[in-house]
C-alpha cells in the first residue's frame, strides 16, 4: 500500500495525558520506525509536543475525537507547520483484542500514513465561539422546559389542573394565578378571574381546574420552580444578545435562511453555528444532507438491504432541523407542507419530517452558494407537476365511494 505521509503522528488522547506515536517510513522500503511517547494534557506540555513534532518533521498529525479532551491538543497544534486531522472514532476502530492506548496511537499513525482517513469538520474560531453560545442557549432552553414540566407535576400533585385548560402555565394568565396561589389565595373563582385576553372565555373551566389541595408545601416549591424558570429566561435573553453580536459577520447567511418556511432566527443561528455558514466545505448539496444525517443509511449484504435508517449526526443540528420541519409542515399553501402531506400519507409522519429536513438543507446549500433568497414552489406544485395523475386519483376515489363521475371543463361549462 502506498505511503502518502512518510512522517506521520497518531495521538490517542485521554483526560490526563496522550500517547503519541511518530511513524517514520524507511527510505529503503523496509519496516517503518515507530516511537511512542507520553505527554501530559496541560498547555505547556502540549506546546512542547508541538516542538517535538516539528523537530521530527511530521507532516500529518491524526487524533481521535474523544469527548472534549481533543480540543486542547487540536487548538494548540493547528497553528503548527503540519496538517492536523480530527477523526470520527467510528472510522478508526482498532482491531479486536488489541485495544490499548499505545496500539491505538500506532493504529492512527498507520492509517494516516497511508491516507486512509478523512478529517471531521472543525470550524474556525469565530464559528466555534458562535457554536458555544448557541449550544449553551439550547441547553438552557431545554432545562427551562424541564423546570416547567416539574412545576406542572407539582400542580398535579396539588390537584390543580391548570395545564388542562391553559396551553402555557407560565404565560401571563398562568403566572398571575400561580402567584396568587403562592401568596395564599385559594378561592378558585378569584383565581379564574385573573385570566387575561382569550383565556377569559374559559373562566368556568378554569374555576373547576383551580379547585384543589394547594398547601404551603406546594407554594414553597412553586416559588422555587418559578424563580429557576425566570433565571433560565434571563440567561437565554443574555445569550441571545451576545449571539447577535457574534453573528454580525454571518448576518447575510442568516437573513437568507429565514426566508425558508419554518426556519426562525433561532433555528438559523443554530444552522450557521453547526455548518459554519460556508458551503464551500461541502462539494454538493447532497454532501451537506449526508453529513447532517438526513439521508438514508446504507447497510446492504448479499443483495439484501438490511436497514436504511439515517446515520448518527450532529444532535444540535438535527434537533433544530426537526423543529423547523415540523413548523414548515404546518404552514399554509407552501411547497414544504405539500411535500409533507404527500409523503406522510404513504410513508408516515416521521419519514416525512426527515424528507423535509433533507429538502430544507438542499435549499439552504443552494441559497448560500448562489446568494439568492428562497423561492417557494407553491402548495399546488405537485398538482401542476402532474395534473392528469391528480385528476385520475380524485376520480378513482369518488368511484370507490359509489359516485359516477363525468367531468366537464370549466370553459365548456361556462
Amino acid at each position: 500500500m502506498d505511503i502518502v505521509h512518510p512522517r506521520c503522528a497518531g495521538i490517542d488522547i485521554s483526560k490526563r495525558d496522550a500517547k503519541v506515536c511518530v511513524r517514520i517510513a524507511s527510505d529503503s522500503g523496509g519496516k517503518p520506525e515507530s516511537t511512542v511517547t507520553t505527554w501530559s494534557s496541560v498547555t505547556n506540555q502540549v506546546l512542547a509536543l508541538r516542538d517535538h513534532l516539528i523537530s521530527e518533521q511530521v507532516t500529518l498529525v491524526v487524533m481521535e475525537a474523544t469527548s472534549d479532551y481533543w480540543k486542547t491538543f487540536y487548538y494548540l497544534l493547528e497553528d503548527g507547520p503540519f496538517e492536523v486531522m480530527l477523526c470520527n472514532p467510528r472510522h478508526v476502530k482498532n482491531l479486536p483484542g488489541r485495544k490499548t492506548d499505545v496500539s491505538d496511537a500506532a493504529w492512527l499513525a498507520q492509517l494516516g500514513s497511508h491516507g486512509l482517513l478523512h478529517g471531521s469538520l472543525v470550524p474556525p474560531e469565530p464559528i466555534r465561539e458562535l457554536r458555544d453560545l448557541t449550544r449553551t442557549r439550547t441547553a438552557i432552553v431545554r432545562e427551562r422546559a424541564r423546570e416547567i414540566q416539574r412545576l406542572e407535576k407539582l400542580l398535579e400533585d396539588a390537584g390543580i389542573k391548570l395545564s388542562s385548560v391553559a396551553t402555557d402555565i407560565t404565560g401571563a394568565s398562568g403566572r398571575a394565578m400561580l402567584q396568587a396561589l403562592i401568596e395564599g389565595q385559594r378561592d378558585p373563582v378569584v383565581l379564574a378571574n385573573l385570566a387575561k385576553r382569550r383565556l377569559r372565555s374559559k373562566i368556568p373551566e378554569l374555576t373547576e381546574a383551580l379547585t384543589g389541595r394547594f398547601r404551603e408545601h406546594h407554594a414553597f416549591l412553586s416559588r422555587l420552580h418559578l424563580n429557576l424558570i425566570d433565571q433560565h429566561s434571563a440567561a437565554v435573553e443574555e445569550l441571545t444578545n451576545r449571539i447577535e453580536v457574534v453573528m454580525e459577520p454571518f448576518r447575510q447567511e442568516r437573513d437568507l435562511m429565514v426566508t425558508v418556511p419554518g426556519i426562525s432566527t433561532f433555528i438559523a443561528d443554530v444552522i450557521v453555528a453547526e455548518t459554519g455558514g460556508d458551503m464551500s466545505r461541502f462539494p454538493t448539496a447532497g454532501h451537506l444532507a449526508s453529513w447532517a444525517g438526513t439521508c438514508p443509511g446504507s447497510n446492504e449484504s448479499a443483495g439484501r438491504v438490511k436497514s436504511t435508517h439515517t446515520r448518527p449526526a450532529n444532535s444540535y443540528l438535527k434537533g433544530a432541523l426537526g423543529i423547523a420541519a415540523m413548523s414548515a409542515a404546518k404552514s399554509h399553501d407552501t411547497y414544504l407542507s405539500a411535500k409533507y402531506r404527500r409523503i406522510a400519507s404513504r410513508r408516515g409522519p416521521i419519514k416525512a419530517i426527515v424528507a423535509l429536513e433533507h429538502a430544507m438543507l438542499l435549499a439552504i446549500w443552494n441559497m448560500l452558494t448562489t446568494g439568492t433568497t428562497y423561492c417557494d414552489l407553491g402548495g399546488d406544485y405537485y398538482t401542476r407537476l402532474n395534473p392528469d395523475k391528480v385528476r385520475n386519483r380524485a376520480i378513482d376515489q369518488l368511484r370507490k365511494m359509489g359516485y359516477a363521475v363525468a367531468l366537464t371543463p370549466l370553459a365548456e361549462a361556462g
